[in-house]
């Protein structure tokens, strides 16, 4: 716990985790988009770090909010007829980042979560997942755009937690995945749709701040992804704990 109240909020972060010698053959590596801490920093936090370890529980306990970043994919439940589709998450890292999660939710953490982690986020809440959006809904345009120029329209939810931080009903949005929640379960409301109706965006209305969005804020200049960081940063700054 952490008596000085003057501090900036700390906002934790775990690690992506190759575990297939990407980064190097024959070794295990953590890393992170650099994008994230650069916008917690804007908006006023103190990015941390959090490398997988066995007690997750133990740095939740020493941070004032949770951002769980974008990753690899989920695999489906049963074997895949094309598994090059999939860039699979590790089995390490989504143990880790789920433990991360259920502490935070158990402590009331403000916790935003972004592609993989929104997915995440909804999964343990008792959503279920489009594990390829070109097969599960062939009708949906395509969500692979180009990371720079890229974009699709976003249509928000009134009276919803990602409405107030916005201040808008429509936008536009980048778009880097092939994943995307199929449907929430009774905890969570859908917050954003693009208008194919693919869910962009989850929140959950009795938390504080619980908030999930497919698209990458990170990597897209402007005062809406400005706003989104900032909100979880605000709510953790009157976390008080």
């Amino acid at each position: 716990m952490r008596i000085l109240t003057w501090m900036k909020p700390l906002i934790g972060i775990p690690l992506c985790h190759d575990a297939n010698g990407r980064i190097h053959a024959g070794r295990e590596y953590l890393y992170s988009d650099i994008a994230y801490t650069r916008a917690i920093d804007r908006a006023g936090g103190v990015p941390i770090h959090l490398p997988i370890q066995q007690d997750a529980a133990a740095l939740v306990d020493q941070i004032d909010a949770l951002l769980l970043p974008g990753g690899d994919d989920f695999l489906p439940p049963s074997s895949d007829p094309d598994p090059s589709r999939f860039d699979p998450a590790s089995e390490i890292q989504i143990a880790f980042d789920r433990d991360l999660l259920r502490a935070a939710i158990e402590r009331d953490r403000p916790i935003l979560g972004i592609c993989y982690g929104s997915q995440l986020m909804g999964l343990e809440l008792g959503a279920a997942l489009h594990y390829h959006l070109p097969d599960d809904l062939p009708e949906a345009q395509d969500h692979r755009l180009g990371e720079v120029a890229g974009r699709h329209d976003l249509e928000i939810e009134a009276q919803t937690l990602l409405y107030d931080l916005l201040a808008t009903r429509r936008t536009r949005v980048n778009s880097l995945h092939h994943q995307a929640l199929a449907h929430v379960g009774h905890e969570l409301r859908v917050a954003a749709r693009c208008p194919d109706g693919v869910i962009e965006a989850i929140e959950h209305p009795g938390k504080r701040f619980y908030l999930g969005v497919q698209w990458h804020p990170e990597k897209l200049a402007g005062p809406d992804s400005d706003a989104l960081f900032a909100g979880l940063v605000a709510a953790a700054t009157h976390e008080g704990h």
